[in-house]
């Protein structure tokens, strides 16, 4: 079981969970003004490679995070899929960097530091905090004009490992040690444009940039656990939810779900695409047990009230499709009991299921007879569910989802 991130809301209570926010938030602003990112002139003075104060800092900020959060995640103290890492839209992003560069650049603060200059009563800091304000009201009263652009080269959780085809280690590995030569590099900037004024890196920079090294190799030759790993690390808790069968929702509960306005059911049909489909439940997606893992990013972003439910014809696809979404820590993933099968018995009427059954089908293997590929038109399909008022005992209860968090530039 990981350890990170913390549920604070679950250990400490909503109160105690806002004192911590509090606390921090706190720590982050002093963190800042003693760093000297009150100062508007101070922070412009970085474009003029006069003071790379800030590009040291927040780059140390960056290696040393990225650092220990990829190597807890190695060690199984983090699980890094309960991380909320923001979507990327490719387009828009850039069109934003370069709008928010500009005014840094103009205005020598960017918002998290203008916070801290309003803080301390700087009047710059409190012209730019208006600025934002107004900025973030225009947007808003303007984004209708322009949202297609705004939503376009949408590409979800895209992060540079996937970019670079390579592993999370090496790209830490590979970040960490540019940012170290991109530190000596300001540091020779900063001595031809300042001379005997420029800051000097303190004597524990380099023990501690070797440490930092290290760790970064290390994190590189554990690797980061695949889904194999990750169901290992749970098998023991979730083993004792599918043997007390408390995972497994019926076909009447199901029905229940599709027609229940406050949830939304997304249905992962894991089956052969030739049974697929001859049948299908209405809404019901094709996913291939080869596809689930990555669509597990996708799950994970669904809506809080998302219930996701598998099934293949019986249940043992369904069971090791379960395996690996819950591996990748998807919320509220439940199994059709008894599979497509079972839901054919259920609603597809006496005579079809007396007439058309197979006698001698095997496990997994569709157990009725269908003329045709269906697909989702047949009756059984899409039930009505005052039709079939059939009680049952109810499975699914919806788990906490935490809200993403928002970034910044400190």
């Amino acid at each position: 079981m990981t350890l990170f991130p913390l549920h604070l809301v679950d250990l400490l209570g909503q109160i105690g969970a806002y004192i911590i926010y509090l606390l921090i938030g706190v720590a982050f602003g002093m963190t800042l003004e003693s760093a000297g990112f009150g100062n508007s002139r101070i922070l412009a003075a970085q474009f003029y490679f006069k003071d790379m104060r800030v590009f040291k800092v927040m780059f140390s900020a960056i290696i040393v995070a990225s650092t220990l959060i990829f190597l807890a995640s190695s060690l199984g103290l983090m699980d890094y899929n309960l991380m909320w890492v923001p979507p990327t839209y490719l387009w828009p992003g850039i069109v934003g960097g370069l709008v928010m560069g500009v005014g840094f650049i103009v205005g020598g603060f960017c918002p998290g530091t203008s916070l801290v200059a309003l803080a301390t009563g700087k009047i710059d800091g409190i012209v730019f905090v208006l600025g934002v304000l107004f900025g973030i009201f225009l947007f808003g009263e303007t984004v209708a004009n322009f949202a297609v652009f705004w939503n376009s080269s949408y590409m979800g959780r895209f992060t540079l490992p996937e970019l670079l085809g390579v592993s999370y280690g090496a790209v830490v590995l590979g970040i960490v040690v540019m940012a170290l030569l991109m530190f000596w590099g300001a540091e020779k900037i900063e001595a031809s444009t300042r001379g005997e004024t420029a800051q000097k890196a303190p004597r524990w920079a380099v023990p501690a940039a070797g440490v930092l090294i290290a760790l970064a190799v290390v994190n590189l030759i554990i690797g980061q656990p695949d889904n194999a790993d990750r169901w290992k690390a749970i098998e023991a808790e979730q083993t004792v939810k599918l043997d007390d069968r408390a995972v497994y929702v019926s076909p009447a509960e199901l029905l229940s779900v599709l027609n229940d306005v406050k949830l939304k059911p997304v249905l992962i049909d894991v089956r052969a695409e030739r049974d697929y489909n001859q049948f299908h439940i209405e809404g019901a997606r094709h996913l291939p047990l080869a596809e689930i893992i990555a669509s597990a990013a996708e799950l994970i972003d669904q809506p809080a009230n998302t219930v996701t439910i598998v099934m293949s014809n019986d249940e043992s696809d369904a069971t090791q499709a379960w395996k690996m979404l819950k591996a990748e820590s998807v919320p509220n993933v439940y199994i059709l009991d008894g599979g497509v099968n079972n839901w054919i018995r259920t609603y597809a009427g006496e005579e079809f299921v007396r007439d058309r059954l197979i006698p001698r089908h095997g496990n997994e293997q569709l157990a009725w007879r269908f003329d045709a590929a269906l697909g989702s038109h047949h009756p059984a399909a899409e039930p009505n569910p005052h039709a079939f008022e059939i009680e049952f005992e109810a499975k699914i209860k919806m788990e906490l989802k935490r809200a993403p968090t928002s970034g910044g530039c400190g």
